[in-house]
């Protein structure tokens, strides 16, 4: 594997959504990239499934410079006030550096409140949720699994899989058939995509 890739960070936070981002996190951290989780602080946080995450580094200390991508789970805490801002003011720090941001579920509103899917093809789990939040792009939504536009990767929260083969497109992980395949195999149960896979190493 390549040492020299810069880790992806998983933001962790309290009542996030640990189902949604685990085959992105997983198969990104097989081809090679170092996966870190940044919390709030570096005290442990509860997922909704009752996980308990001790984060490896504090948001304050996240550098767009030091990172391959962010990504942004879902979590009730995204539509119970404001505590997760500072999450989505970090989000818009990395696609001004030029460094991609994937956010799912919640997190997709979380971003719409800070102005970044105004400009941006988009989508979530329905358009009236991300409507609510008083948001300017609503003419930018796509009824579609996951979009992806630019370096911001975006999906509803019953599209792990397709969030998933958006980002390992984006940063190169699985290209072509390879990550048709894995879709496939993933999304679809398609025994033949194992195949292919397995003969590229990427099963």
């Amino acid at each position: 594997m390549n040492g020299t890739r810069k880790p992806v960070h998983l933001a962790v936070y309290d009542t996030l959504a640990d189902w949604e981002t685990g085959h992105a996190t997983a198969h990104l951290a097989r081809a090679g990239y170092p996966v870190r989780t940044v919390g709030p602080t570096t005290d442990s946080v509860t997922s909704i499934g009752g996980l308990r995450v001790q984060p490896d580094l504090a948001l304050a200390g996240l550098r767009p410079e030091d990172s391959s991508l962010l990504v942004l789970p879902g979590a009730d805490l995204w539509d119970a006030g404001d505590d997760l801002a500072p999450f989505a003011r970090t989000a818009r720090a990395f696609l001004d550096a030029g460094v991609p941001v994937a956010a799912i579920c919640g997190a997709t509103a979380g971003l719409a409140r800070e102005g970044l899917l105004d400009d941006r093809a988009h989508t979530s789990a329905v358009s009236f949720y991300l409507a609510a939040t008083g948001y300017a792009g609503g003419e930018r939504y796509v009824e579609a699994d996951a979009v992806t536009d630019g370096g911001l990767v975006t999906a509803g929260p019953t599209e792990p899989v397709a969030f998933a083969r958006e980002v390992l497109g984006l940063l190169g992980a699985y290209e072509g058939e390879v990550l048709d395949a894995w879709y496939r195999l993933f999304h679809d149960s398609d025994p033949q995509a194992y195949a292919v896979l397995e003969k590229a190493g990427a099963e």
